[in-house]
């Protein structure tokens, strides 16, 4: 089995490496951006991708995408920090064959990558409930949402002013209130209280 690890941090990759070398007859490439990932992709054609969503340049949804229209058999687990239904939904919706946060257990990210080498789909346990009880339609405006839309709704929920938001982003303020013009229009609002509330309530925070 070939996998190649698609995450910008080397500690990452690096303890993903130690967790599947165990297993037998496998392979590990890795890839610190989109665009060395869809290098390695296409020199290895690797039979799993282990994909994160925040990768600089070239982000994870856009990768992904561009991976399925590469092959439109690439198995992606996508592997990210972010725990919330909302992520695996999109992900999913996306193409990916499953969703797993960096906070699972390593047991149940093994029983992941053996499910999408089987040909199967796996979501982790808690997402999959979360998704079943709280599932997110298609349709739902949130799905309109950019990663960087996302991003900065998490940080609106977690208190940050615009300007604070800017300085992280490493972007001008008026990018981000244009942003955030765009968002409230996405999701139908009118206010940054709003945009806080809707932070919370969708589980980006």
């Amino acid at each position: 089995m070939k996998l190649l690890l698609v995450d910008d941090h080397a500690i990452v990759r690096s303890g993903l490496r130690r967790l599947l070398a165990p297993l037998p007859d496998t392979t590990i490439a890795e890839a610190a951006t989109g665009r060395d990932a869809l290098t390695r992709y296409r020199e290895d054609r690797p039979d799993i991708v282990l994909l994160d969503l925040n990768l600089p340049g070239v982000g994870g949804l856009e990768l992904l995408q561009r991976l399925l229209i590469e092959d439109p058999t690439a198995r992606v687990l996508v592997f990210s920090m972010h725990a919330e239904a909302l992520y695996a939904s999109r992900a999913l919706a996306a193409g990916a064959k499953g969703y797993m946060s960096k906070n699972a257990d390593p047991d149940e990210l093994l029983a992941a990558i053996r499910r999408l080498a089987e040909g199967g789909r796996y979501v982790e346990n808690e997402i999959a409930q979360e998704l079943a009880v709280h599932g997110m339609p298609a349709s739902h405006p949130a799905q309109r949402l950019t990663e960087r839309d996302l991003e900065i709704l998490r940080l609106l929920g977690e208190g940050r002013a615009l300007a604070e938001i800017a300085s992280e982003l490493g972007v001008g303020y008026k990018t981000i209130a244009n942003t955030c013009t765009a968002i409230k229009a996405k999701l139908g609002v009118a206010r940054t209280a709003d945009l806080i509330r809707l932070s919370i309530e969708m589980g980006v925070s």
